[in-house]
């Protein structure tokens, strides 16, 4: 659970009259560069990381109303949001006793971190995440401390004492006056709590009747000065320095760092690769709980660029989504092979998934949540590559409706060559199956063919799911052979001809030009199936002399032919190359 707590003041003593505009509004809610308010940064740094159960604002009555339209205008749950009933300055309840009530009312029973949502961070990329896992590696409470800079008076912050060897704080000095101490280390209202501490925030308030002796830094005082705790201290490292609760130095400070950070270092575009993949064995029974090993290549791929703006903009490619056409014949000819929806709505979806996974939980799908996760600074533990195949299928399936199979997106999430087990048994009790990466250093030499006007691959899945829920003996056999197929094929890898995949789609429902290239390829007496897409053959040839034949025929036949590139995220080359 996390709580900011947060104050109702405002920029005070603007003797230059810049900030006038801003009279009244709560320091949380300033504006920085761009428009982007204090209160923004925390918000979106707690809320993409999706690290904490909950999340509670408490404000006074003063400024409710503000917090109120922040929050239905950021997402932010309105009922989150706690109203101290306070309205002056007289009749504050403080700090402790603020994050109290937010306690009491809403019936919290969890480790709480505590920030001030008036304080200002000098760095964007905070990784709120370092914090947590420093306080779960320490017995006790935790207080987050930098170094005063120079020119900064202790009197204005709580000052603690770390012992350099167990990082655990010996004195805390709220706001002490000058000369008392020569310490230069200085708290700011960022802690951790423990549940089994919530106790003593009671026993504290019953001792100090007054607001303002109702700060945290007392609080730490009584506890160390007490022996109640252990309480430890993290310093920030450099580059995530906390600036503190925001006076109008502390403003002007950000704004001018902000301003500076956009000229120097201007944000680098993020583009990620996802790489075209082919289905060896076992596919399609990847959707009836079979098995299948498939293999990325790196003749193909989506590619995908994202660039930091004030707003969300999904940029159409001149080239493979068009909006600006030569003339009507070139839009007749451009939809009639290419259909109307481009990736710009697979990218759409892409992000609207990935909203709603940070919010509570193809290839161009793949490649946008590569740079969504790097942009996000979303890490490998948050979304974990079997979580991740699945959220890239159910971009496809959940929200556009794409007829899809899941080894598609595991292989691109795995990438190189991947075993991969759908049993009924591994889903229902894990959510995904097993994934086993492969040797790649003896693959054989690999083909693949395509015409020139592919077929859309959901067309040969159009029945054949519903015949499989429905128990058609014929269909439930082939799938379980395509999975003994790939359990045969794992050791070595081997091509396989397989009738039954005729017999199971038809050749109405597999196409004319399908047909006819798998034909072709057996002329030749090379091993040809399905990889997974409409319109497309992979194969196997170890005779080179034939394989040049092969090409030519293909060609001849007006399809496009290719020898397969295997592409290995470890950086090996393999066998298979095009010479």
């Amino acid at each position: 659970v996390m709580c900011l707590l947060l104050r109702s003041g405002f920029l005070l003593n603007d003797v230059t009259g810049l900030y006038g505009q801003l009279t009244g509004v709560p320091k949380a809610l300033l504006p920085g560069i761009g428009g982007k308010k204090i209160l923004d940064f925390w918000w979106e740094t707690v809320n993409t990381r999706q690290l904490f159960s909950e999340v509670y604002l408490v404000t006074n009555a003063d400024k409710y109303k503000h917090y109120e339209r922040w929050a239905t205008a950021n997402d932010f749950p309105v009922e989150n949001v706690v109203n101290d009933g306070s309205t002056t300055l007289e009749g504050r309840l403080g700090a402790v006793a603020d994050l109290e009530l937010a306690i009491h009312s809403r019936k919290l029973q969890d480790d709480i971190m505590v920030i001030a949502g008036d304080m200002l961070c000098a760095d964007q990329n905070f990784d709120i995440a370092q914090v947590l896992s420093f306080f779960r590696s320490k017995p006790g409470e935790l207080a987050i401390y930098y170094e005063l800079e120079e020119g900064e008076k202790s009197s204005s912050r709580g000052i603690v004492e770390v012992c350099p060897e167990t990082h655990r704080i010996s004195r805390f000095l709220e706001k002490p006056q000058d000369g008392v101490t020569a310490l230069r280390l200085a708290s700011v209202v960022f802690y951790c709590l423990r549940k089994a501490t919530l106790p003593y925030l009671s026993d504290f308030l019953t001792l100090q009747p007054q607001a303002q002796d109702r700060t945290f830094g007392r609080f730490w005082e009584w506890i160390i000065n007490e022996q109640k705790l252990p309480v430890f201290g993290m310093k920030l490292p450099t580059g995530f320095q906390l600036i503190g609760q925001v006076g109008l130095s502390d403003y002007t400070k950000w704004l001018a760092h902000y301003s500076a950070q956009q000229q120097q270092c201007p944000a680098k575009p993020i583009t990620c690769r996802s790489y075209a993949r082919v289905g060896l064995m076992g596919n399609p029974s990847d959707g009836f709980n079979g098995k299948t090993i498939a293999m990325t290549i790196s003749n193909f791929w989506a590619e995908v660029t994202l660039m930091e703006s004030q707003t969300l903009v999904l940029l159409p490619h001149p080239l493979n989504d068009p909006t600006e056409f030569g003339s009507l014949q070139d839009l007749y000819c451009i939809s009639r092979k290419e259909g109307y929806l481009g990736g710009l709505r697979l990218l759409q979806a892409t992000c609207k998934k990935f909203y709603q996974f940070c919010s509570k939980q193809g290839a161009i799908v793949s490649a946008t949540l590569k740079c969504l996760m790097k942009f996000y600074n979303i890490t490998e533990s948050d979304l974990p590559k079997p979580t991740r195949a699945n959220f890239i299928l159910n971009v496809e399936t959940d929200e556009l409706f794409i007829t899809a199979g899941l080894q598609d997106r595991v292989v691109q999430v795995y990438e190189g060559l991947v075993y991969m087990d759908f049993s009924k048994q591994l889903m229902d009790e894990q959510g995904y199956g097993d994934y086993i990466p492969m040797d790649m250093s003896s693959l054989p030499p690999f083909w693949l063919a395509y015409l020139s006007d592919p077929s859309d691959s959901g067309r040969i899945h159009s029945n054949v799911r519903q015949r499989w829920l429905n128990g058609e003996a014929e269909v439930v056999e082939a799938m379980k052979s395509f999975a003994a197929l790939t359990d045969q094929a794992r050791k070595p890898l081997i091509l396989e001809r397989s009738l039954s995949y005729r017999s199971v789609y038809t050749e109405d429902c597999l196409g004319p030009g399908n047909l006819k290239m798998v034909q072709l390829a057996r002329q030749f007496g090379s091993a040809a199936k399905l990889p997974g897409s409409g319109g497309a053959v992979v194969g196997l040839c170890l005779d080179q002399v034939r394989l040049v034949e092969m090409r030519k025929a293909f060609q001849e036949a007006g399809c496009v032919f290719c020898v397969i590139v295997p592409y290995n995220p470890s950086g090996t080359i393999g066998t298979n190359s095009q010479d």
